[in-house]
């Protein structure tokens, strides 16, 4: 395969990069709040939170991302495909990082938020600033693994018409007639992208674990 196809394909990945990153980054702050929800004393939240994660866990991310991108203008939304994309992967994450989050919180030690209520924070403060980064500490691995997880997920908003790696790949293999070669070369791309940044979250973790930040 020519370098100029191979170009195409790691240019298609820089659109998947930005779109993972971004739903991730939306639905970790989306998950702290339906986090804060499940975990809540009144009953109402914590149910909302506790169905809002049972539907985005239970359906597939294509049948969310389908039903999105034809709910949107039935709403009067005429947004981009890539926005579509975007809030269908963030509401598809964001459930599994409150799992996730929901774990860490339970390794939380007490002493804390009891040291903390005795200095007088009221708790939306101990939420924010020591139950929620201990749990993120203790589930960052998990945490890594959404994200690499959500990346290669990214590959099915190509049904709704985002030109991203997947994209990229069959059309190149559709107008090329060299499938073979495109769909390795886009599968090596994937396997550097993932490489890179499960070794980034794993530098990550043990500069957390020595205590430098």
């Amino acid at each position: 395969m020519s370098w100029k196809l191979f170009w195409l394909l790691v240019e298609a990945a820089r659109l998947t990069l930005l779109l993972s990153a971004i739903s991730i980054v939306l639905g970790f702050v989306l998950s702290s709040a339906i986090c804060a929800a499940q975990l809540s004393a009144h009953r109402g939240l914590a149910l909302a939170g506790r169905l809002y994660v049972s539907f985005f866990r239970g359906t597939p991310l294509l049948v969310q991302l389908l039903l999105i991108y034809y709910l949107l203008p039935r709403l009067g939304l005429d947004v981009p495909s890539w926005v579509a994309a975007i809030v269908g992967m963030t509401l598809c994450t964001s459930a599994y990082q409150a799992e996730i989050l929901r774990g860490g919180f339970s390794g939380v030690p007490r002493g804390l938020t009891e040291a903390a209520d005795m200095c007088g924070l009221s708790r939306a403060q101990v939420f924010r600033r020591i139950r929620l980064p201990v749990a993120v500490k203790l589930t960052l691995p998990a945490l890594v693994s959404e994200g690499i997880m959500m990346l290669k997920s990214s590959s099915l908003v190509s049904v709704v018409g985002v030109v991203e790696l997947t994209r990229m790949a069959q059309d190149l293999a559709a107008s090329t007639y060299r499938p073979l070669e495109i769909y390795a070369s886009a599968g090596f791309v994937y396997l550097v992208i993932n490489v890179v940044l499960a070794a980034l979250g794993l530098l990550l973790e043990k500069r957390l674990s020595w205590g430098r930040l």
